[in-house]
């Protein structure tokens, strides 16, 4: 089999786990690895031997597929050049800084034919696979997304950063569209939301509720599934997963409570998480998920396959989280008489909740430099 000629364009903190993973696949060449800054370039180039340039456009007439972990901001810019050649691109999510751009690439690649892949990493995680096992028809959805100020990403929200995440899921989960968004943001440090829950209703009735902040002291990366199937609780983080069933006498109507003594907590406790209902605590295992998604990219260049995550999936992801932008800046706080005009969320703030002291990280050339992805 002739080799896959593939190129990485950025790498920074993602970028140069791609260039690692995709130099040790199998009829994979890593021909080269791009980054606007020489030094970053050549350290990753050496560590997984390949060669380093500066200029991405240097790779167009020398690879047959591209991964792309550059800021969001230069998702169109970048992933576009490509896919307008018709050269397959891995894009980090996620897709683009706003849903004009995504779709440009989206129509990119259905012009050209090339694949279009978007890395919504938590689709390979383990944790998700419990739902194979354990089907249950999704009514009402939950999910925590948290995670301390990292001070990358800064050219983005915290919707676009880290709640695109449980968004892709939970319309992986659900086909109904969506009916309503409702949203409502923080800013804490920048210019763009830091902290956002939006509840987002389908037409079928199903429910998700999602909350994600990148100021919180601990990290945490949670979704919690209910249906009238049972109960599945997903730790993406520990990738565990506890899935609760009705027993089948209780499936059967019959609570049979003899010899429960309902005076002691514990000991309803034991009976109703035991007989009364089935709990299974699962803790999953697996390679790598980055390793997976990027073995996928490649098999879908090779047209043995079809991206677990597609552009077009990506895309819905990115119109629900335009709409929960454009809900975030619709809302307005009591009290707060501020005149603050709705923006885009690819250029300045959004109209959320701002805190006394918040920074304007965003404007700081120097800090924008340094945390480049």
């Amino acid at each position: 089999m002739k080799p896959l000629r593939v190129g990485v364009v950025g790498v920074g903190h993602l970028g140069q786990h791609h260039a690692r993973i995709l130099a040790s696949l199998p009829n994979v060449e890593l021909v080269a690895v791009a980054d606007s800054r020489p030094e970053q370039a050549q350290a990753v180039a050496a560590k997984v031997g390949t060669r380093a340039v500066d200029d991405y456009r240097e790779l167009i007439d020398q690879v047959d597929a591209v991964s792309v972990a550059v800021p969001t901001v230069l998702h169109r810019e970048v992933a576009g050049a490509f896919l307008s050649r018709g050269i397959a691109a891995m894009v980090e999510k996620p897709l683009a800084g706003s849903l004009a751009e995504a779709e440009q690439l989206v129509a990119l690649s259905r012009s050209t034919g090339a694949v279009l892949q978007v890395g919504h990493i938590e689709r390979f995680n383990p944790a998700l696979s419990v739902l194979q096992d354990a089907p249950i028809r999704p009514r009402y959805l939950t999910a925590e997304r948290l995670s301390i100020y990292t001070f990358r990403s800064t050219d983005i929200g915290v919707v676009f950063d880290l709640m695109i995440h449980d968004i892709d899921i939970v319309l992986s989960l659900i086909s109904a569209p969506v009916r309503s968004v409702a949203a409502v943001g923080a800013s804490l440090f920048g210019d763009h939301e830091d902290v956002a829950n939006a509840r987002i209703e389908f037409e079928d009735g199903t429910v998700a509720n999602l909350t994600a902040s990148r100021a919180s002291e601990a990290a945490t990366r949670k979704m919690r599934i209910w249906g009238a199937e049972g109960y599945v609780s997903l730790d993406f983080a520990a990738k565990q997963a506890t899935v609760v069933r009705p027993s089948d006498a209780f499936l059967a109507g019959q609570l049979d409570l003899e010899g429960v003594d309902l005076s002691q907590a514990a000991e309803i406790k034991e009976h109703l998480f035991g007989k009364v209902l089935r709990v299974d605590k699962v803790q999953t295992t697996g390679r790598e998920p980055l390793a997976l998604e990027l073995e996928d990219f490649v098999a879908a260049v090779r047209g043995d396959s079809r991206p677990r995550v597609s552009g077009e999936d990506a895309l819905r992801a990115v119109r629900v989280a335009d709409q929960i932008l454009r809900s975030l800046d619709a809302h307005r706080w009591d009290g707060d008489n501020a005149s603050v005009a709705p923006l885009s969320h690819a250029s300045e703030a959004a109209s959320v909740l701002r805190g006394p002291h918040a920074l304007r990280l965003n404007k700081s050339t120097a800090v924008r430099k340094h945390f480049e992805r």
